[in-house]
């Protein structure tokens, strides 16, 4: 009887064992419903304070551009990599838009938001 009681015992402490070593805590992967957090993230949403720039001409769409990007960026809607490859482009068409060729670097931003899936 005590040698049941021992079996029990010892049976019960191994499945105890066994289900502890199950309840692991692990993060899941990211699927494509559930994005991977956002530590950039600074807010979640455009701020009732956002104002698009006005004016006209490359100056104007480097602007706006640019302020899209920075809000998009604090918002978690891009990534660090594609933020940064964003900002290349803009400082190259800022660039081309002070060298006087207005057509030429508009052409570019808009360029660039197509490239990044933003409607023209």
């Amino acid at each position: 009887m005590k040698e049941a009681i021992r079996l029990r015992a010892g049976l019960v402490f191994s499945l105890g064992a066994l289900l502890v070593g199950c309840n692991t805590t692990t993060t899941p992967a990211p699927t494509a419903s559930a994005p991977p957090p956002s530590a950039y993230a600074t807010q979640s949403y455009t701020p009732q304070s956002f104002a698009m720039p006005s004016g006209t001409g490359c100056a104007a769409d480097v602007a706006r551009w640019q302020a899209i990007q920075n809000n998009d960026y604090a918002s978690g809607n891009i990534s660090l990599p594609v933020y940064n490859q964003i900002k290349q482009e803009i400082a190259a068409a800022s660039a081309v838009c002070s060298a006087g060729r207005d057509a030429e670097a508009s052409s570019m931003i808009e360029a660039s938001r197509k490239r990044h899936g933003y409607p023209a």
